[in-house]
């Protein structure tokens, strides 16, 4: 396949311009024109979310570009066992339906760290905002900036530093502008347009290969296992059995972005029917995101890098100017990812960390120059860090996207997991696995992806690794909290679930239902 860009034709180039145009215009319209009562009352829709709104909101904060293009890249390479990560979810977000909801809810709580502050102190909760900001910083940022970074560099034939460079100028300007309210406005609409063109890819795709039992025919058997033998050099399915759920558990259920609708519920009942209702959303991300990839293996097998096979399917089957909107969306869309997580960024350490710890009595000019000091260093580390994944050498963007999110996890899962479960928990285990674990887990991480890097050298699976960081970490919380003898609070009241909160008989059948839809999933998709 020649370069992307060489597909593109002046009228898509011309519909890219002007959607962006029009979105900075939006922008300015609404955050200098528009009443501006709207920011006053932003933050008092708390617990006003019905279980359609908390699965959607969900499934949205999950579901984004940088997914639609490492999706298809990985279902280019090796079919549906990518699945995994969408599918076996269910498990952890049924886990934060009735294991964590209950107490969260009960709580009364706004963030994760406050309810982690009320169970183990402030250094506890202060220790959490660093570790925030270093999520932020990493999965949310630099891994969207580098997907970001990638499309760009399609599209215009650039080298990466000069892509990334360019998506911060980018979401810095559109922040300037206005022009994030205005996506914050449109994101709904673009995804349901990104939704609808991954659809319409796989039907065109289907239809252009000769039908889905051509597709089938025409792919490897094990493109369509979700577990793959146990020597198999990229998913075994030792690795995603043992591996995926540190993940997951992170991800789904200690995670703020993700946790944050589930906050917001009416009440509990509602919280666990949108929980439920993601999980069955998540069935739609392996014909949606992955089978576009397997698809592209199908009819563009020439192809020589797999991150390209989702923008190689726009730009082969889609016309002239629908591609150049389809771009621009995409484009859009992770502006407002980067931009967003910069705001994010700046609003934690601001308020969380220099307000509350160093200067509790700043003035609003200190804490606004404040926080666009930090958004400007943020942005400059975020290119870094995006530049060093971008040197990370044999994984194509799925897999860079899953290894450094599973050295991220370990420690996030074991506090909140014995936080929750086991009472005799004591705070100066969890801030141990939260500043030496972190550090050992991403430690390793480095070491993998960097210094001695996989394929080079003889390591375990990524996800394995993950794993057995994992059991580490629960051994030192065991330990230490075993042997330290300083009186803990008791937490009765804010670990157990009070018998009202149990579920109800409509919560539990349709648990019970997507259980049985999912093990039928998994009995259809293997052995072939």
């Amino acid at each position: 396949m020649g370069q992307i860009s060489s597909f593109l034709e002046p009228i898509d180039y011309g519909v890219i311009i002007g959607y962006l145009i029009l979105l900075v215009g939006f922008g300015y319209y609404i955050s200098f024109i528009k009443n501006k009562k709207t920011d006053a009352s932003y933050f008092v829709a708390g617990n006003t979310l019905g279980w359609t709104s908390i699965g959607l909101n969900m499934w949205g904060t999950n579901v984004g570009p940088s997914m639609l293009i490492a999706s298809a890249s990985i279902g280019f390479t090796t079919g549906i066992v990518a699945g995994n990560f969408a599918w076996y979810a269910f498990v952890f977000i049924l886990l934060l339906a009735v294991v964590f909801s209950p107490r969260y809810l009960g709580a009364n709580v706004v963030t994760l760290p406050e309810f982690m502050g009320k169970r183990f102190g402030d250094s506890t909760r202060n220790i959490l905002a660093w570790y925030t900001l270093i999520t932020i910083l990493i999965s949310w940022l630099s891994l969207t900036l580098f997907a970001g970074g990638i499309l760009v560099q399609q599209l215009l034939d650039i080298p990466m530093y000069l892509s990334v460079i360019l998506m911060v100028i980018l979401s810095g300007f559109f922040a300037a502008a206005g022009g994030l309210k205005a996506i914050a406005y449109t994101n709904v609409f673009q995804m349901l347009l990104l939704i609808g063109v991954s659809l319409l890819l796989v039907i065109l795709g289907i239809n252009k290969a000769g039908g889905i039992e051509h597709v089938y025919n025409s792919t490897p058997g094990s493109y369509w296992n979700l577990f793959l033998p146990a020597d198999d050099a990229n998913y075994p399915w030792t690795a995603i059995i043992l591996g995926y759920p540190i993940m997951g558990v992170w991800f789904w259920c200690t995670d703020q972005s993700m946790v944050q609708s589930i906050l917001g519920a009416k009440n509990l009942k509602q919280g666990q029917l949108g929980a439920n209702f993601i999980g069955w959303l998540k069935i739609l991300d392996v014909p949606l995101f992955i089978l576009p990839g397997i698809v592209c293996f199908v009819l563009f097998p020439e192809l020589q890098n797999p991150d390209e096979a989702y923008m190689t399917m726009v730009t082969q089957l889609f016309p002239a100017g629908l591609r150049g909107l389809i771009i621009v969306v995409l484009i859009a869309a992770l502006i407002s990812t980067i931009g967003s997580a910069l705001n994010s960024l700046s609003t934690v350490f601001t308020m969380d960390v220099f307000v509350k710890k160093y200067r509790p009595d700043a003035s609003q000019k200190t804490i606004v120059k404040t926080g666009r000091l930090v958004t400007l260093f943020g942005s400059i580390l975020a290119v870094l860090i995006t530049l060093a994944i971008n040197s990370i050498k044999g994984l194509n963007l799925f897999d860079i996207f899953q290894s450094i999110l599973g050295f991220i996890a370990p420690p996030m899962s074991v506090v909140f997991l014995f936080g929750v479960l086991w009472k005799k928990t004591s705070t100066k285990a969890v801030n141990l696995v939260l500043t030496l674990g972190t550090v050992l887990s991403l430690g390793v991480g480095v070491l993998y992806l960097w210094v001695f890097p996989n394929g080079e050298y003889p390591w375990p699976h990524f996800l394995l690794l993950s794993f057995y960081i994992f059991v580490a970490l629960c051994a030192m919380v065991v330990v230490i909290s075993l042997a330290d003898k300083t009186v803990q609070d008791n937490h009765d009241e804010l670990l157990t679930i009070n018998p009202k909160a149990r579920p109800d008989k409509q919560v539990k059948m349709l648990w019970v239902l997507l259980t049985i839809v999912m093990v039928l999933l998994y009995i259809y998709f293997n052995g072939h």
